[in-house]
């Protein structure tokens, strides 16, 4: 949790330049670093009942006595615990958000951050000054199937939160039967269209590590047999042609300019005359989006990019001319209500009429 602190105090800090802000951005640092660490401990689990006294919560966790004191005072002098006559408690917001079991948890995605942070973000100097990333981030992830499964859980759950708002948005004929979902591994939002659409089949490629959810996703939807999960990569699996849709939603960030017009023109290549592809994005530079979590968050997730992919976050101008290149006109773009930070962007290939 951001530090405490008092708005005389914030004062020095941000409005009159009396006391250097990077400290607190230090204090900060140290609270996420921290946070990631209790919940990779199982502290806040282990307090998911109520209090606990240090001993019994050293026990639960399997953490050596002092090294877990240490640590749950900070954790409760940043907000995430509370000292009680019991013991240490859960702070509400840590039950609230931390709990594995919370609805709509934030766990997982503290989980993956962390581990990103703490694994990559030490050399980010070096990706800067080389001009690119400094190792492979899904084999990375591949290696790690806690962090990758933390890491598809994320990516699901804002697919299960879109998908509703998203289907309506993309246009399908009625005679539409089939889509390609390229890097889709968690399968949520091509079973949002197969609800939408019950003479549609999906194809969903992916890595295999990434499909394993993706399987449960279809099975608990009862539509495995309209979907072929494909494990491979996204440039050289094969997909085949006379596609309706084509759907690469969180994904063309991941690349730089070559490799997202090369994957563009394959989604050009795999569709019929008239078929679209969409595209999910946080885009750069959108004059609408007002300065807040939102826009941080967009300027962060592309230096992240950036540093562990080669990728970025891209304007809707630099989409549409990567767009036009590739074949597709007509390019449409809309800001969801749902998120402050995700756009859709829908182009078709000319019909050749």
């Amino acid at each position: 949790m951001p530090v405490p602190i008092q708005p005389e105090e914030l004062k020095q800090f941000v409005e009159t330049d009396e006391a250097p802000a990077a400290y607190l951005d230090l204090l900060n640092a140290v609270s996420f670093r921290t946070a990631g660490a209790g919940l990779r401990l199982g502290v806040f689990e282990a307090l998911a009942d109520g209090p606990l006294p240090l001993d019994a919560l050293a026990e639960h966790t399997g953490t050596d006595r002092l090294g877990l004191r240490l640590l749950v005072e900070a954790l409760a002098g940043y907000g995430y615990l509370e000292r009680t006559d019991a013991g240490y408690a859960n702070s509400a917001n840590t039950a609230r958000w931390l709990l594995r079991s919370a609805p709509g948890t934030f766990a997982p995605v503290l989980s993956f951050w962390s581990a990103l942070v703490t694994h990559w973000w030490h050399d980010l100097e070096e990706s800067v000054r080389r001009g690119g990333p400094t190792g492979d981030f899904y084999a990375w992830l591949e290696t790690r199937p806690d962090t990758l499964a933390d890491f598809q859980t994320m990516l699901r759950r804002l697919a299960d939160w879109l998908g509703e708002e998203i289907v309506p948005l993309v246009p399908l004929g009625a005679g539409a039967t089939s889509l390609v979902d390229l890097g889709g591994g968690h399968a949520s939002y091509s079973v949002a269209f197969l609800r939408a659409n019950p003479h549609l089949r999906a194809t969903v490629v992916d890595l295999e590590g990434a499909l394993r959810q993706g399987a449960q996703t279809v099975a608990a939807a009862g539509v495995a047999d309209r979907v072929d999960l494909r494990p491979g990569d996204l440039f050289g699996t094969e997909i085949g042609t006379g596609h309706d849709l084509v759907l690469l939603f969180n994904i063309v960030h991941g690349y730089q300019r070559d490799d997202v017009l090369t994957l563009l023109r394959r989604a050009a290549a795999a569709l019929r005359p008239g078929g679209r592809v969409a595209l999910l994005e946080p885009l750069a530079d959108v004059p609408e989006r007002p300065p807040g979590v939102g826009e941080s968050f967009v300027r962060m997730f592309s230096l992240n990019l950036f540093h562990t992919q080669g990728g970025r976050a891209y304007g809707l101008d630099e989409l549409t001319d990567l767009l036009g290149e590739a074949g597709f006109t007509d390019v449409r773009q809309t800001l969801l209500t749902r998120s402050d930070t995700d756009h859709l962007v829908v182009a078709t290939l000319p019909s050749g009429d």
